[in-house]
């Protein structure tokens, strides 16, 4: 398990709690998905809400890290736009496909925008421009996507902070 805040820990350790294989069981990485607090709130929302239940980033970035990809089964914790822990992530399958190669069943479980294999183009096509550059690639057509679809494994119920 990598190194973690308190509150990573303590959220792992409640989600534990729940588990009858607990003991068993590590988390891969906690994460925020996209970048900011508005966009990470955003997403972090999505995926709570059932609608986004795919993601995807380009292996470029994996091999650029030095990590290697996803594995279906894994679980990892998602973090809200502020690094608060909000769920415990399961990955279902993992798929290397290109650019072009995804289709709009995979756009529409990402659950951004319209939900539409366009939309999906365009936002991946803008985003993969500016993470890139840096690590010394472009985006292009045949770029190869480590496409992930996940559920929600656990998620703690909102704290509601109004008395009445």
């Amino acid at each position: 398990m990598q190194q973690a805040t308190a509150s990573v820990t303590a959220f792992w350790q409640k989600f534990l709690a729940t588990q009858a294989d607990g003991a068993a069981l590590s988390f891969t990485e906690a994460q925020q998905f996209g970048s900011g607090t508005a966009m990470g709130d955003e997403l972090a929302a999505l995926i709570l809400a059932g609608t986004k239940t795919a993601t995807c980033s380009c292996l470029w970035e994996w091999q650029a890290e030095g990590n290697p990809i996803p594995v279906a089964g894994s679980l990892s914790i998602l973090l809200d736009g502020r690094g608060a822990p909000c769920a415990v992530l399961e990955i279902t399958e993992v798929a290397v496909r290109q650019f072009d190669e995804v289709g709009a069943e995979f756009a529409a479980a990402e659950g951004e925008g319209d939900r539409s294999l366009e939309t999906w183009r365009h936002i991946h096509w803008q985003w993969f421009s500016k993470v890139l550059p840096p690590i010394g690639r472009a985006p292009s057509r045949d770029m190869p996507l480590v496409c992930e679809r996940f559920h929600v494994r656990y998620a703690e119920p909102p704290v509601n902070k109004d008395p009445r």
